[in-house]
């Protein structure tokens, strides 16, 4: 007997089959077996007895066989295909308004350079200098905010950079705000801050005995001292950011000559962008992000998220929009939102570049973009109703200016602008981005193949995709080469995305999450044109100190602590729908399906990044 299964699925024959007069030998097996033990022959029969016994445990199993495969082609035509052609439908949408976003990005980010449409020229902008006869009170006061938590390895390069910015030391105050737990590590930044200030900089330490709201509460905090109302406008840095010296003379002109914009954004330079494929493969979305996605928001709307860090901001626009708050862990981005729908102006300019650090780890990777995903949807949650109905501005906002100090009315948010954050800023970027990368080709791809009766059209799987890699990959032309690692990583990545903006959607689980994304101190490569002493024993320092936590965690870590069992369960999916398709469908997939599942592999045994010595 051979059972084959028609509709769509191949034959599948099954090699205990038998013939009918064996069933009917098996019915006999017992009276056999006692006649022949009786005539001497017992061996000899048992032998017998158990062969037509296979045979009929054999015909069971067949049948059993048989009956499971009619039943999972019932629930495959009931359930499997409708839900499985539901879901590529709802991709296919998903994929063309990505599509529309990213070619719609692109034509002003064209327009923009082709028209040479540069901050300069929409906005007004004017150097600052001193005046003959009042000396430096041109200049506005400026406050720098460096937030840190335990940044051994960078403290001293953060501190460092903003001391040596080009600005009046009357009018410039240094606050440093440092939520640290190790009192070695405080000990340390406080003493720099000391030393800076015996230099002649107003610099200022400031602690506080609890973490309470991450980084947003030591901001908010921070807001809180007396001498912070001197000041007009403030630069925030995180402790791995090195601003160049013309930092504020570039950017505060756009805040003193246009009242009514409250944040100016540069963009971020990545130090260790080389140090390993990690990083290359961060560098290119990061440079999209901001080459791209902030320049497009900043030409049409003057709205972008705040990344926060590397921006000015317009203290009273803090202020009229309601200031720090920490219910998500997106500060940045809901004090952006918010100052957006109160009728204030964002500028993104390009040309400033400050130096960073990418993670180059893969644990910190991870850490860090549950975070940046998991956030913005759970602000989305909770302030979709706001945008729409407009409740976040306020009826009078206090505009200062160094040119004039008046009230005036808010200013109106304009329909389309609000549409533009609900369903381009929200939606489209920061849920159905993570959703569709991984349900469309980590889910639906592979189960097609598994599931003959559902066919993908080709430009949904080719042609579509293709044009969005080619749009995304213009932020980084020097990297053009490494298209295919980086969509493989994005997908691999798109893992933990889409989980982390369910989290945010239900507020469940790591939804208030923060894990500070570890630096090791790779900002060295680069130093600012500050020279700080003692560089070089630090260094030591933190080498020593690496030794002595990898040390202290050595005993506590299994082998197979390391594996990332979600990554590995993807893989062999995509490996087991590669197999089907070389063997059985012959669609093509194949060749996509075995390189997504190596890259779902290598990130799940975490061969992904650098890795601290272990000695």
């Amino acid at each position: 007997m051979e059972l084959s299964v028609t509709q769509g699925s191949p034959s599948i024959p099954f090699p205990f089959s038998r013939s009918s007069s064996a069933v009917a030998a098996g019915d006999d097996a017992s009276s056999s077996l006692v006649i022949g033990f009786f005539s001497g022959d017992a061996a000899e029969t048992t032998l017998q007895w158990a062969g037509q016994a296979f045979w009929a445990s054999a015909d069971g199993v067949d049948r059993i066989v048989e009956l499971l495969l009619l039943a999972w082609r019932g629930v495959r035509v009931t359930l499997v295909v409708p839900l499985l052609k539901l879901g590529i439908f709802i991709s296919l949408a998903m994929t063309l308004m990505i599509l529309v976003e990213k070619l719609a990005m692109g034509a002003v980010c064209l327009a923009v350079k082709v028209l040479r449409l540069k901050p300069e020229r929409r906005y007004r902008w004017e150097p600052i200098t001193a005046d003959p006869e009042t000396g430096n009170s041109a200049y506005p006061m400026v406050l720098v905010q460096i937030p840190m938590y335990n940044e051994r390895e960078v403290y001293k390069l953060s501190i460092g950079a903003a001391c040596g910015l080009e600005w009046p030391t009357d009018r410039m105050i240094i606050q440093v705000l440092d939520d640290s737990t190790d009192p070695v590590i405080k000990d340390l930044v406080e003493k720099e801050c000391m030393k800076w200030k015996s230099k002649g900089m107003n610099i200022h330490y400031e602690v506080r005995d609890n973490r309470k709201g991450y980084k947003a509460g030591a901001l908010k905090e921070g807001m809180k001292h007396a001498y912070v109302q001197e000041c007009d406008y403030i630069a925030m840095f995180d402790a791995d950011f090195q601003p160049e010296s013309d930092f504020l003379t570039r950017t505060i002109p756009f805040l003193v000559y246009n009242p009514d914009i409250a944040l100016v954004q540069s963009r971020w330079k990545f130090v260790n962008a080389d140090e390993c494929m990690l990083t290359r493969i961060q560098e290119m979305s990061l440079d999209y992000h901001f080459k791209i996605e902030q320049e497009a928001g900043s030409s049409t709307f003057a709205f972008f998220g705040f990344n926060g860090t590397a921006g000015v901001w317009r203290i009273s626009a803090i202020e009229a929009s309601g200031g720090w708050q920490d219910r998500t862990t997106v500060e940045d981005m809901d004090l952006a939102v918010r100052a957006g729908l109160g009728g204030w102006k964002f500028v993104y300019v390009g040309d400033i570049k400050v130096k960073s650090e990418l993670p180059s780890t893969f644990k910190a990777y991870r850490f860090q973009q549950h975070r940046w995903s998991c956030g913005p949807a759970n602000l989305f949650k909770k302030m979709a109703l706001e945008i729409i109905l407009n409740k976040a501005g306020f009826s009078k906002v206090s505009l200062f200016s160094t040119l004039s100090k008046k009230s005036v009315s808010k200013l109106k948010v304009s329909s389309w602008k609000k549409f533009y954050v609900i369903y381009s800023f929200f939606f489209v970027g920061k849920i159905v981005a993570h959703s569709v990368t991984f349900v469309f080709y980590c889910v639906v791809i592979p189960a097609s193949v598994l599931v003959p009766e559902v066919d993908i059209p080709l430009w949904g799987v080719v042609y579509v995709p293709t044009i969005i890699t080619l749009c995304k990959s213009v932020g980084t032309p020097s990297s053009f080469h490494l298209l295919v690692f980086w969509i493989l990583f994005e997908n691999v990545m798109s893992l933990h995305r889409i989980k982390a903006a369910m989290t945010g959607l239900l507020e469940s689980g790591r939804v208030n999450e923060w894990i500070v994304t570890e630096k090791l101190g790779d900002g060295k490569k680069a130093k600012p044109s500050t020279t700080v002493e003692g560089d070089v024993e630090t260094q030591g320092d933190e080498q020593e100190m690496e030794e002595v936590t990898e040390a202290t965690d050595r005993p506590h870590r299994r082998f197979w602590h390391r594996f990332h069992f979600s990554e590995l369960a993807v893989g062999l999916f995509l490996t087991v729908s590669g197999c089907y398709d070389v063997i059985y469908e012959k669609k093509g997939y194949f060749v996509y399906l075995f390189l997504q599942a190596i890259a779902f592999f290598v990130a799940g045994f975490d061969y992904v990044g650098t890795r601290m010595p272990i000695s």
